[in-house]
């Protein structure tokens, strides 16, 4: 029994171990692949498809200011102290349909007059906190910005405004024009991205401050105030597009960065390497599972063979085949047993030695088969006339032994007559040799001084004196 759970053991052991290294094996492998495809393939591709996104939605309207900004009828228009405020409007309207821009506005640096679409809408002052963006504008050393702004004017949402400024042919500056663009539709657009592409898009200037972003999701304003990302500024806002791999609280991230000359902006898309191989690891996981489902599955089914061979490996040692009554070995295992508990407790035990007169004579007449079904059939007898506490077994051939468990050797001489008398008397067995089926017996009871070979020996001499006095008798030694 217990080599047979150690089968058991060994074999799960073997299959765990086989099943955890496949399944490792494959994680790695998967995982390695993973993040390959990312760098290589996914990671790049999304970067191009974005940009072509941007282009579509940002770069368009950048474009569309610098051209208000540079139409000569916009400066011809300012240069002529604003003549016709109707022809403003109208041009103002048109470029807003044509590029379907939520807004187009023009602020006169002379008068400080804001138009959109409209028409006029108020005059630009410093006082006014309102027109800060203006001011600061114009202070700031480039031509063009993004802005993103509450403007009352415009509508009750925060607006993204591209500002261009406009300059004549002395580089004197006129005023600033541009377009605005709803935040709302630009941070559905960035949203987008992250839910199609796993991806996080937003926008650094040349300074490393985020300008544009999906709302509340970059935690930080600029590069500066995250320690990884300060450590590798100057690769970031690289006019040359870059892949680069860093780690933040805990984990790993890539960022491809492309610079945006239209937008003088640094283009930059960040995946989360987690987010990429969990899939990966919630399917090695489920390998992992199913193969330790499996290998106790397996573990079940050998455990249950091999406890089914062993039993009938240990039935086929302690019984015999043919009659299904103990065999020579099993019972002299008990044999011995009883022989120690006697010299314990002084129980006392007899042993009748049969043996079936003629047995041969039966076989050479009516052959094997024949042989093997009186067999059978004398085994019934044996059982059928012995206590429920004794014990029959077949020796082998035409040999039978009975242990007579707590009986003298008077009631087991009652016994075993008894026994006698039924096997001369039993029909079927004459039936089926077409003779009369008898049987010697010798019969013994233990002494002090017995063995297990020594009381059966003396029981098979009594036995043999029963066929030398003529068969069919029990004789006592």
């Amino acid at each position: 029994m217990k080599s047979k759970y150690n089968v058991v053991l060994i074999i799960s052991s073997l299959l765990i171990v086989l099943s955890i290294s496949i399944s490792v094996v494959n994680y790695i492998v998967s995982l390695k692949n993973t993040q390959e495809q990312l760098k290589n393939q996914s990671l790049p591709l999304s970067l191009d498809n974005i940009y072509t996104e941007i282009q579509k939605h940002i770069i368009e309207p950048y474009l569309v200011s610098s051209m208000m900004a540079h139409d000569t009828f916009v400066k011809d228009w300012i240069e002529t102290k604003e003549q016709d405020s109707q022809k403003i409007e109208d041009y103002l309207n048109t470029i807003k349909n044509k590029f379907g821009m939520f807004s187009t506005f023009l602020v006169s640096h002379n008068s400080k007059n804001y138009y959109t679409q409209n028409g006029f809408v108020e005059t630009i002052k410093k006082d006014n906190p309102a027109n800060k963006w203006y001011f600061d504008f114009n202070n700031f050393q480039g031509v063009h910005e993004i802005n993103l702004d509450f403007n009352k004017n415009l509508s009750n949402s925060m607006i993204m405004f591209i500002n261009y400024k406009i300059f004549d042919n002395n580089y004197k500056l006129l005023g600033v024009t541009g377009v605005a663009l709803k935040i709302s539709y630009i941070d559905d657009m960035l949203k987008s991205f992250r839910l199609k592409h796993n991806f996080k898009v937003f926008f650094l200037n040349k300074y490393g401050e985020v300008v544009l972003s999906e709302k509340d999701k970059v935690n930080f304003q600029n590069l500066e105030s995250v320690k990884e990302l300060s450590k590798i500024k100057d690769l970031i806002l690289t006019k040359e597009a870059e892949e680069i791999e860093y780690e933040r609280d805990g984990n790993q991230y890539l960022l491809h960065t492309k610079y945006i000359p239209e937008l003088d902006l640094h283009l930059i898309v960040e995946a989360k390497l987690d987010d990429f191989v969990k899939n990966v690891r919630n399917a090695f996981f489920l390998n992992l599972l199913i193969s330790l489902v499996i290998t106790a599955v397996v573990a079940a089914i050998i455990f249950f063979v091999i406890k089914n061979y062993n039993a009938k490996l240990e039935y086929l040692a302690t019984y015999d085949s043919l009659t299904q009554i103990l065999n020579r070995r099993s019972i002299m295992e008990r044999l011995e047993y009883f022989l120690k508990l006697h010299k314990r407790n002084k129980q006392p035990l007899s042993i009748a030695f049969i043996d079936i007169d003629n047995f041969k004579l039966i076989n050479d007449t009516k052959g094997h088969e024949t042989g093997d079904l009186v067999l059978k059939e004398f085994t019934k007898i044996l059982q059928k006339n012995i206590r429920k506490t004794d014990l029959v077994a077949r020796l082998g051939g035409e040999e039978f032994i009975i242990l007579l468990i707590d009986s003298t050797i008077e009631d087991s001489e009652k016994i075993t007559k008894k026994i006698r008398v039924a096997i001369e008397t039993n029909e079927k067995l004459k039936a089926l040799a077409n003779i009369n089926v008898t049987a010697s017996i010798g019969l013994t009871t233990q002494n002090e001084k017995d063995t297990t070979n020594s009381i059966v020996a003396r029981a098979d001499e009594a036995m043999y004196k029963s066929k030398n006095s003529g068969k069919n008798r029990v004789t006592i030694a």
